[in-house]
């Protein structure tokens, strides 16, 4: 049996992931892992797409902007507290810092993030890096 855990957001970053965000590490269990994720004023990540994991974002702090690619269909959307998008499995998508504090939210991903070679780099997004 898997005991149960609790934590508090570190004020240090545990990783920085392959889009340029600064990664928190929250939790993991079998099927799913969630962590806080921070991106600093005036920053903009790099585009990616994931090769097997599909996320669910929620927004806690912070303005921006997220785009999203699936195909034909393209979207910005809005980042402010209280938003949440999912990001499903072969979505491209970026994301950017538009506010005067960092942008912050939550990440939960299934299955668990299996490491850095999870992302792969596009050649363009919306926002130049």
């Amino acid at each position: 049996m898997r005991l149960y855990e609790s934590r508090v957001v570190s004020d240090d970053y545990d990783a920085l992931a392959p889009d340029g965000s600064e990664i928190r590490l929250l939790h993991q269990l079998e099927g799913a892992s969630v962590v806080h994720c921070t991106l600093p004023v005036g920053a903009v990540s790099i585009p990616v797409t994931h090769r097997t994991v599909e996320e669910i974002w929620y927004f806690l702090g912070g303005q921006g902007q997220v785009w999203r690619v699936q195909g034909s269909r393209e979207q910005v959307l809005d980042a402010r507290p209280g938003v949440s998008l999912t990001i499903p499995l072969g979505t491209h998508f970026q994301f950017r810092n538009t506010g005067d504090v960092p942008l912050e939210f939550v990440i939960a991903t299934t299955p668990p993030w299996p490491g850095e070679d999870e992302a792969i780099v596009l050649e363009a997004g919306c926002w130049p890096v």
